[in-house]
């Protein structure tokens, strides 16, 4: 898994988790529709730290909160 399937994993597993729709999470984030789209299909090559940033302001959350989640520690976790 790469970090950006890390990303998309753990953004759909909020949004399920806190019973938001992905349109109120790309206002609250100010990730555009396509932009929110390709991240959570996987399309998304590139996720960078501050687009993280955007998603855990989105969900009301630090990024140390965000990234707080098995999905990123991982020893199958692609880095490279």
């Amino acid at each position: 898994m790469t970090i950006n399937d890390a990303v998309a994993k753990r953004t759909i597993a909020l949004l399920k988790a806190k019973n938001i729709t992905q349109y109120r999470l790309e206002r609250d984030s100010g990730i555009v529709h396509g932009n929110m789209d390709r991240i959570l299909n996987g399309q998304s090559k590139t996720v960078t730290l501050t687009t993280v940033y955007k998603l855990a302001r989105g969900f009301g959350m630090s990024v140390f909160e965000f990234l707080d989640d098995d999905v990123f520690r991982s020893d199958e976790l692609e880095i490279d």
